[in-house]
């Protein structure tokens, strides 16, 4: 018996998070600058004989099962899932069979690090490797994005599929018409090590619901909020900035323009920090940190704080009351990947597949 297993890395959005959104991408061009980091989603999945295809999520600790369909149900159980199977069938003229999937990620959902989307490329590349099916990177991403957007008609942007399909460090462009083109930077290992020694990641332990804060985005944007819209160019134009001092390892200038560009990230949405945020932020700034902004939408999840190198355990220690967790992370500069595992039927059985 065969198993294919996946595994899609998370992101930290480090610039541009908004601008990779419809109507300002499709009207003014958005981009964003992103890195993926040694955090992932998993995927196992195994064809079986057993007429039923079984759907389970490790971390969420749901199951579901139910006979081989064609098209199975969107109802709120492990949509994500059953999306993915929905098109490579219908996509694909595949016929339906009967298996079974188990996934994890090693950040919950609303953590702000792309989770939901990296778990859609996670289960698609699983399908993929199953099925042997001819699809390029940027096939994968916007296949992805397909899914999540359309079929299961999810609020978000375009950035976290392409992040998770390509990996590394990416500067990604958005235009009208679905036109995305990845620029993969070459950034010298001391720059890189640079920036991750100056940053540390914290989870506020407030998980979100990014679609609430990208509606009210679009909404702004679509009524004509003038100065909704001109933060939006700013948050744009210091992604080009943020890229330059990258690639040229000016991390210091890195660090403080971040400053701007999280005050003009507030300015897109009321919905993007709160008291509870700001008092983090505000407390990390007086222990030593520089700048900091949340990853992702906004609202909860993860905040990276731009610090000092020698003054990291200060920021730790002050963040202490706040009952959050810091996590260790290190860049990782894979993209998505698949493999065959073939098992005998005694392995399969204690590894309960």
């Amino acid at each position: 018996m065969t198993l294919i297993r996946s595994k899609a890395p998370l992101r930290l959005g480090l610039a541009g998070g908004g601008t990779d959104v419809s109507p300002y991408s499709d009207t003014y061009g958005g981009c964003v600058l992103s890195a993926t980091i040694d955090l992932f989603s998993y995927c196992t999945l195994q064809r079986t004989e057993t007429g039923m295809i079984k759907m389970v999520a490790l971390d969420l600790k749901k199951e579901i099962e139910f006979e081989v369909s064609a098209e199975l149900e969107i109802n709120g159980e492990l949509d994500l899932h059953k999306g993915v199977y929905n098109r490579i069938i219908k996509d694909f003229n595949i016929a339906p069979f009967a298996f079974t999937i188990k996934t994890y990620s090693d950040a919950p959902a609303g953590s702000g690090l792309g989770s939901s989307s990296t778990m859609v490329v996670c289960i698609l590349q699983a399908f993929i490797e199953l099925l042997n099916l001819p699809l390029g990177e940027y096939d994968v991403a916007q296949l992805a994005y397909s899914i999540e957007r359309e079929d299961l008609v999810l609020s978000g942007g375009k950035q976290d599929q392409y992040a998770a399909t390509f990996g590394g460090f990416n500067f990604i462009e958005f235009n009208a018409d679905n036109r995305v083109i990845v620029n993969p930077l070459r950034i010298k290992k001391a720059h890189i090590e640079e920036l991750e020694t100056s940053m540390l990641l914290y989870y506020t332990g407030v998980s979100r619901s990014s679609s609430k804060i990208i509606e009210d985005q679009k909404s702004s944007l679509k009524s004509s909020n003038v100065n909704r819209l001109r933060a939006m160019h700013q948050i744009k134009n210091d992604a080009y900035l943020i890229k330059e001092f990258l690639l040229k390892g000016e991390i210091a200038n890195l660090t403080m323009i971040m400053q701007d560009a999280w005050e003009a990230k507030k300015k897109t949405s009321s919905l993007i920090s709160n008291d509870h945020i700001d008092a983090i932020y505000n407390k990390a700034l007086g222990a030593g940190a520089v700048s900091g902004k949340i990853s992702g939408a906004g609202g909860g999840g993860f905040m990276m704080l731009f610090v000092d190198p020698m003054r990291r355990l200060e920021v730790k220690e002050a963040l202490a009351e706040f009952g959050g967790e810091f996590v260790n992370f290190h860049f990782f500069n894979d993209s998505v990947s698949s493999w065959k595992i073939e098992k005998d039927v005694r392995s399969a059985h204690i590894l309960g597949l």
